[in-house]
């Protein structure tokens, strides 16, 4: 029997690195594929492509299998930034990362993968992917063994046809482990910083980058009450809990803690802000989420204990689904939740396996 084709997503980064090493160990027959998914602006002050570029080609030569870069820039552009730029406008707080993975990393990328005579795809992501046990021929998303790096929170998006081309090799690693495996192997990028943010905007000023694409429209900041007490930029650089970068100075009559992004008035162009962490407009006790996907097309029960989380690096909170439709779903927290944003995704939890989710479209409080 021939071995199975595996075609790696390699970045240039220790994760997907590792993912490739462990796969030629246990037997596949590995191929890495690089992906060019920004031009724009692609300079080596703020993306480092061509680096990474350069340190993939490295490792697949040290690791020893072939590897090809295939530029998904019109892809993404496409599919992820056009998006990115309309949800900001309206007020909203996006996250790209979900949607590259949906329509690049697990569609675009896959795709091609397939074209080049893959069986299966495999990237760095910490996460895990399972036949459903109870399910034949479905397939779980699963959380990672390391608690602090599990990434199924941006894969909730993906379906069954993907997830049964997938592998998720350092699904059972902690992310230390995985640095040990690189420096054992004598890979380059052992010690490797990973990679944050988007390459698009990179550690460039988020104001200055999203200005190319959206006008500025200043405007007020004001409290609940309706009081005067700065001036913002434009609404979509802000985001609900947001603390740094307000600029603005204590009132005489402030309580002297620190201020919060609290709401956005789209039509009135006005930013809403507050005082103190715990203020009652930054916590609510639930949320409307629409554009919804459920990962075994199970749509998840009514008054059965979940957990969700309403962005990364959040811990799980015990809910509820209150109300699901087709095109919208409720969801009740056992405690309040902070800064519940639209825009970003709400994900669904049961134990360890990953339902899949929504957009946010609104808080309530």
């Amino acid at each position: 029997m021939s071995k199975k084709r595996v075609v790696v997503g390699l970045s240039g980064g220790v994760d997907s690195s590792v993912t490739a090493l462990l796969l030629k160990q246990q037997g596949y027959e590995v191929t890495g594929l690089f992906m060019k998914n920004w031009e724009d602006d692609d300079t080596d002050e703020y993306c480092s492509s061509k680096q990474d570029l350069i340190d993939a080609v490295s490792i697949a030569d040290k690791i020893g299998i072939d590897i090809e870069a295939v530029n998904f820039s019109a892809e993404y552009k496409d599919r992820v930034f056009a998006n990115f730029l309309s949800e900001y406008k309206a007020g909203h707080t996006p996250n790209p990362d979900i949607l590259c993975n949906a329509e690049i990393k697990f569609k675009a990328f896959l795709d091609h993968a397939m074209e080049m005579g893959a069986d299966l795809i495999a990237t760095g992501h910490y996460a895990q992917v399972r036949e459903n046990p109870i399910q034949a021929g479905k397939f779980q998303l699963l959380k990672a063994e390391d608690g602090s790096k599990d990434q199924s929170y941006f894969l909730h998006r993906l379906n069954q046809a993907q997830l049964s081309k997938t592998l998720f090799p350092l699904g059972t690693y902690l992310k230390r482990e995985v640095r040990e495996i690189a420096r054992q192997a004598g890979l380059i990028n052992a010690d490797k910083k990973d990679s944050t943010g988007i390459c698009f905007i990179g550690e460039r000023p988020f104001q200055e980058f999203l200005a190319r694409y959206l006008p500025r429209e200043p405007g007020e900041m004001q409290t609940p009450a309706g009081k005067v007490v700065g001036q913002h930029e434009g609404l979509m650089y802000y985001t609900l809990g947001q603390r740094q970068g307000l600029k603005i100075g204590g009132a005489k009559d402030s309580n002297g803690e620190p201020w919060f992004v609290a709401a956005k008035d789209m039509e009135k162009n006005i930013l809403t802000v507050v005082q103190g962490h715990e203020h009652p407009l930054l916590l609510s006790d639930g949320l409307k989420a629409g554009q919804l996907h459920w990962i075994c097309r199970e749509e998840p029960k009514k008054n059965w204990v979940y957990a969700a989380k309403t962005r990364y690096r959040q811990p799980d909170a015990p809910c509820e689904i209150d109300a699901l439709t087709a095109d919208e779903v409720i969801i009740k927290f056992g405690q309040k939740q902070w800064a519940v944003t639209p825009g970003q995704s709400a994900v669904v939890y049961e134990s360890n396996v990953c339902l899949g989710g929504g957009i946010i479209n609104s808080a309530i409080y």
